[in-house]
């Protein structure tokens, strides 16, 4: 049997195409559309697991009233350069990229802008919101956390008690901007959930089951009891990744103020830490730029341990990646263009003419 080639779309006809799904799923226009742009971001910069496979899902949430399809967030308390927000269930996708926004505006007139939002539905890649500081010439620092949801294990535990907890940040460069995007797991759900689909083990010891034996066997998070995400470091070094999550939901969760056992058990709602520097408030922009830049001219410049395989800077792949898709076509799995269909037969919605 011949394996089946990948699907090529124009970034601009399937970014339209899950708009128009998110519409008829209720949610008014602006926010299906920075719903569905956000999404097929993350499917751009090579991020997968948080791009339109994730469709479904939000298309469910709005669906069953788990993400409120209009609306505004509330300002819950306000001063110079910090904000917290109430989201309300509306999608981060929508109300994240106006929390960035804010968090840049308050930098330019404080330094430093810092916005932190709870109770925003389905987040996706933090990487996709990183370009709007640096493109600024600002850096930036998120972290999410989800109060409802208990997936990871303390170091030392089979059973869970953190989120996954994603990380990012941006810089600014003489040249590639660093962009920067990782969970303070060994892996997400959403790559257990693929090696599931695609019948895979996992590439390291990610998982603890519930004998608490560390192991590459995703179908194990499908037991009962299930399998829980390892801390960042595994085995031999969680200790780093368990005090990296407690350090993150101390940062969104206790400044917040809704912690895990006030929020409902399931609920998917996240609270995200947004914080904004400008440089030009301790000195030059040009000379952090610089001075960035050397940074990362070193580190091309030590020798690999194969030179097939040179040194990259964070964000480098990605940006090669959303490059080479937006000349060539999104690329998307034959398996994933098959649960695509399915989503457009349900709501009614053709998918979009091939790239040839």
């Amino acid at each position: 049997m011949s394996e089946q080639k990948n699907i090529h779309i124009s970034a601009d006809s399937i970014r339209q195409w899950a708009q128009n799904c998110l519409q008829q799923a209720g949610a008014e226009e602006v926010v299906a559309a920075a719903m569905a742009e956000n999404l097929v971001a993350a499917d751009l910069m090579g991020f997968r697991t948080h791009g339109l496979m994730r469709l479904r899902y939000n298309i469910n949430c709005l669906r069953d009233g788990s993400s409120r399809p209009s609306g505004d967030y509330s300002v819950i308390s306000k001063r110079a350069a910090v904000q917290l927000w109430d989201a309300d269930l509306l999608s981060g996708l929508y109300v994240v990229p106006q929390a960035v926004d804010t968090a840049i505006a308050m930098a330019r007139e404080c330094g430093t802008g810092t916005v932190i939002v709870k109770r925003a539905q389905h987040v996706a890649a933090l990487a996709v919101y990183l370009e709007r500081a640096v493109n600024e010439g600002m850096l930036i620092q998120l972290m999410c956390a989800t109060p409802g949801q208990q997936v990871v294990a303390p170091h030392g535990a089979k059973s869970a008690w953190f989120s996954p907890n994603p990380f990012a940040i941006g810089a600014p460069t003489q040249s590639h901007p660093i962009l920067f995007d990782i969970s303070f797991s060994m892996t997400a759900a959403g790559k257990v959930r693929k090696a599931i689909a695609e019948q895979q083990p996992l590439p390291y010891p990610a998982l603890i089951t519930a004998t608490g034996d560390y192991t590459t066997d995703a179908t194990t998070f499908l037991h009962d009891p299930a399998s829980v995400l390892a801390p960042l470091g595994g085995q031999e070094l969680g200790y780093k990744g368990s005090g990296l999550c407690l350090f993150s939901e101390l940062w969104t969760l206790a400044l917040s103020q809704l912690g895990r056992h006030q929020e409902q058990p399931g609920l998917d709602a996240n609270t995200v830490w947004i914080q904004v520097i400008d440089p030009s408030a301790f000195g030059d922009v040009n000379e952090f730029k610089a001075q960035a830049q050397a940074l990362v001219d070193g580190m091309k410049a030590v020798t690999p341990i194969d030179k097939n395989y040179p040194v990259r800077i964070p964000g480098e792949g990605a940006m090669a990646t959303r490059t080479r898709q937006l000349q060539s076509g999104v690329e998307y799995s034959p398996e994933l263009w098959r649960q695509l269909a399915k989503v457009a037969d349900m709501m009614q919605q053709p998918l979009p003419e091939l790239t040839t």
